[in-house]
């Protein structure tokens, strides 16, 4: 009785600690036609996220390109920022990472992200990684070249909402 009631809690204790295990998404993005993000109404934030997005070695030097990215969980909660950087920063120069603190409306665990590209330079993302404290941080790998003018991305909500994450492997945080 013992022993069973040890691996109860140590069960217990695996699936508490799990929930703020970091995603990896690790489907490939696709293009979304469809796709109109809502626009972020004033003082809408409620919560405060991290995004991280890492530029290839491979991607051209440095992009004057408009980014744009929108992401959001299973309920319809969505964060939506028209442009990332100041196109005089030198935002998103080959082999770098620039970090952004975005408020938005609090929601669940990210299961969907694109990100829109317009501009001539063109541009090359590795992956976008999104933290924030009441979610569990999630990764997403593009390391391709976006197309100009078309929303690019992932949505994994499906897999989600059936709470069979077929797309996503959690591992331990780090």
């Amino acid at each position: 009785m013992l022993r069973w009631l040890t691996l109860f809690l140590l069960a217990l204790c695996f699936l508490t600690t799990s929930s703020s295990a970091r995603s990896f998404i690790t489907i490939k993005p696709q293009p979304i036609d469809s796709f109109l993000p809502k626009p972020q109404l004033e003082n809408a934030g409620g919560c405060s996220y991290t995004v991280i997005i890492k530029t290839s070695c491979s991607s051209v030097s440095y992009t004057r390109d408009k980014i744009s990215i929108a992401f959001g969980d299973v309920y319809g909660n969505q964060v939506y920022v028209k442009r990332l950087d100041d196109p005089h920063s030198r935002a998103f120069e080959r082999c770098s990472s620039d970090t952004y603190k975005i408020t938005g409306p609090c929601m669940h665990d990210v299961c969907y992200l694109y990100l829109l590209r317009q501009g001539y330079d063109g541009w090359k993302p590795e992956n976008v990684k999104i933290y924030g404290s009441y979610i569990r941080s999630a990764t997403f790998y593009y390391n391709l070249f976006l197309p100009n003018s078309v929303w690019y991305g992932f949505n994994v909500c499906n897999g989600i909402a059936k709470s069979s994450q077929p797309n996503i492997a959690s591992v331990a945080a780090m």
